[in-house]
C-alpha cells in the first residue's frame, strides 16, 4: 500500500465490551490536547444507538463521541458499515451514512468482501487533513470462523497496513488467557501488525498485576503499553452498547423523581436517557424483562426502537402494556421518543416490512394517532422549542415511517421554521416526538423536571460530557505510555 499522509493506530480487544470504545475516545481527546489533528475510525460497527452526521448520514454513537473528543465535526466515513439489528438474525445495512438494504447474518458474510473497497475510501477520505487516526475494532480479531472476508478487525488492519494494540478487560476474569489466546489464532502477518497490549478496567492497587505484565510479555514477545485503573465516570460519557443500561442505574439512585424505561428488545438511541441519568434528583429504572414497573413512578419513558412492531408485541408479552396503561390511569406522566412515540398510538402498520416481517398491530392507545412504517429515512438535526415553555431544544430525527392522527394537533415542539413536531394526548400526560436527544437542552430539561417537583439547579450536561472525556485523557495520559503508542503508529 503507497506510504500514508498519515499515521494511523488501531486498538482492538480480545472481545466485545472491554473497553475499545472508551480507549479510542480517550486517546481522541488525550492527543488531540497535545496539538494533533486526530480523527476516529471504525471501519464495521454494530449498534442501535446512532448519531446524525451533519451531511445528513448515520454512524455509530461511538464513533460520534470520538469525534468529540477530537473536537472535529461527524462525518459518515468515520463509520463506513453500520449494522443496525433488526431481528436475532438480520440487520439493516448502512454504508457511508446511507441505508442500503437489509442482510440476515449468513447473507451479509457474503456481502463484507464487496464493502472493502468502500471502507478503504473512507479511511483515505477521513485521513486526508489529519495527523492520525485513531481506529477501533469490532468484537475480537480471534473470531477465526469470521475472518474470512473481514474488514473490522486484522482484515482492515492488513489491507490498510494499520498497527495494532491488543486490548484485554480485567474486570471480567481471564485477561492473561484472553490476551495469549488472542495472540495465539492471529496468522503471523497479522502479529506481525500487532505491536502490544493494554490491560484495562483494572480494580485496585496495580502493581499487583506486575508479573501478569511479565508473563505476557515474555508470551507474546510485545510490549505492554500500561495497565488502565478502572475510569469510573464513564457512564457519564454516552455508550453505544445496550450494555451501558446496567450502570444507568447507579450510586445516585435515590432521587425524588423516578424515571422509569423498559428494556425493549431492539432498544435504539438510549443515550436519550444520559442527560435525565446524570440529574441529581433523578432515579431512573431500568425495567428488565420479567419485572414489573415500579408502582411510584413518576414517568414511564418508552425510548426508541429499530423494530417497533417486535418490540410492541414484547410490551404485551411481558404484561408491560397494563403497568403502562395502569400508570397512566392512575395520574402518571408518559413519555415517547420516536418509536415510543409509534407504540403510544393507536396502531402501527409496516405493510412493506421495513423493520421485519411485513403486519400490523394496536399500539397502546394512550394517543390518538397512527403509524405506518416505511418510505425514506428521516436523518436531519433540528432546532426549536417547547411550545409550552418556549424552552429551546435541539436534537436529531432518525426514523422511517409517518405518524398522524388528531392528537398531532396539539404538538409537543415546534421546530425552526415553524412546523410543528409531536402530539399531546387530550388530558395533557401523554407527550411525544421523534426527536432524539431533546432531553440534552439543560433548560428544557430543567423545566420538565421542575414540572415533577425537582428543586435542583439541574446539570450542564453537554459541559458534564466534556470535563469527563478531558478527565479520561488525563486519566490515560497517567496510566499508558501515549509517547510509546505514537511511536507505532505509523
Amino acid at each position: 500500500m503507497p506510504e500514508r499522509p498519515f499515521r494511523a493506530l488501531m486498538v482492538q480487544g480480545t472481545g466485545s465490551d472491554v473497553g475499545k470504545s472508551m480507549l479510542a475516545a480517550g486517546l481522541c481527546r488525550a492527543y488531540t490536547n497535545r496539538g494533533l489533528k486526530v480523527r476516529p475510525f471504525k471501519p464495521q460497527n454494530m449498534s442501535n444507538n446512532a448519531a446524525v452526521t451533519p451531511d445528513g448520514g448515520e454512524i455509530g454513537r461511538a464513533q460520534a463521541l470520538q469525534a468529540r473528543a477530537a473536537r472535529v465535526p461527524l462525518s459518515v466515513h468515520m463509520n463506513p458499515v453500520l449494522l443496525k439489528p433488526q431481528s436475532e438474525i438480520g440487520a439493516q445495512v448502512v454504508v457511508q451514512g446511507k441505508v442500503e438494504g437489509n442482510a440476515l447474518a449468513r447473507d451479509y458474510h457474503a456481502l463484507k468482501p464487496t464493502l472493502l473497497p468502500r471502507v478503504l475510501e473512507s479511511f483515505a477520505i477521513v485521513g486526508a487533513d489529519a495527523d492520525l487516526v485513531i481506529v477501533e475494532g469490532a468484537g475480537s480479531p480471534a473470531e477465526v470462523n469470521l475472518r474470512q472476508g473481514d474488514i473490522a478487525n486484522m482484515g482492515f488492519a492488513d489491507a490498510a497496513d494499520v498497527p495494532v494494540v491488543l486490548v484485554g478487560d480485567i474486570d471480567r476474569g481471564g485477561v492473561i488467557a484472553s490476551v495469549l489466546g488472542t495472540f495465539e489464532l492471529l496468522e503471523p502477518r497479522e502479529r506481525a501488525l500487532t505491536k502490544g497490549f493494554i490491560i484495562n478496567k483494572f480494580r485496585g492497587d496495580v502493581s499487583l498485576f506486575d508479573d501478569g505484565v511479565t508473563i505476557l510479555q515474555g508470551r507474546t514477545g510485545t510490549p505492554c503499553f500500561g495497565v488502565v485503573p478502572y475510569f469510573t465516570d464513564a457512564h457519564r460519557l454516552p455508550q453505544e452498547d445496550a450494555m451501558a443500561l446496567d450502570y444507568r442505574e447507579r450510586g445516585e439512585v435515590g432521587g425524588a423523581i423516578k424515571i422509569a424505561v423498559p428494556r425493549l428488545s431492539r432498544i435504539a438511541n438510549f443515550d436519550d436517557l444520559d442527560p435525565l441519568a446524570a440529574e441529581p434528583d433523578v432515579s431512573l429504572v431500568i425495567v428488565d424483562p420479567g419485572t414489573a414497573f415500579p408502582g411510584d413512578a413518576d414517568v414511564i419513558l418508552i425510548p426508541g426502537s429499530k423494530a417497533t412492531l417486535a418490540d410492541l408485541k414484547q410490551i404485551r408479552d411481558q404484561g408491560w402494556d397494563t403497568d403502562i396503561v395502569g400508570h397512566h390511569r392512575r395520574g402518571g406522566l408518559v413519555v415517547g421518543l420516536c418509536g415510543g412515540y409509534q407504540i403510544l398510538g393507536a396502531t402501527v402498520a409496516d405493510p412493506d416490512g421495513t423493520e421485519g416481517p411485513a403486519g400490523d398491530a394496536p399500539g397502546l392507545g394512550l394517543l390518538n394517532v397512527e403509524t405506518v412504517i416505511g418510505g425514506d429515512k428521516a436523518l436531519v438535526e433540528r432546532s426549536g422549542r417547547e411550545i409550552a415553555s418556549g424552552a429551546a431544544i435541539t436534537g436529531y430525527e432518525m426514523h422511517m415511517g409517518d405518524t398522524t392522527g388528531p392528537d398531532t394537533a396539539r404538538p409537543w415542539l415546534e421546530l425552526a421554521g415553524g412546523r410543528p413536531e409531536g402530539a399531546i394526548s387530550a388530558d395533557g400526560r401523554v407527550f411525544a416526538s421523534y426527536l432524539h436527544g431533546v432531553f440534552a437542552a439543560d433548560g428544557f430539561r430543567r423545566r420538565f423536571l421542575q414540572g415533577l417537583g425537582s428543586t435542583s439547579n439541574g446539570t450542564a450536561h453537554a459541559a458534564l460530557v466534556e470535563r469527563t472525556l478531558d478527565d479520561l485523557a488525563a486519566h490515560l495520559e497517567a496510566n499508558l505510555d501515549l509517547e510509546a503508542l505514537l511511536s507505532v503508529a505509523t
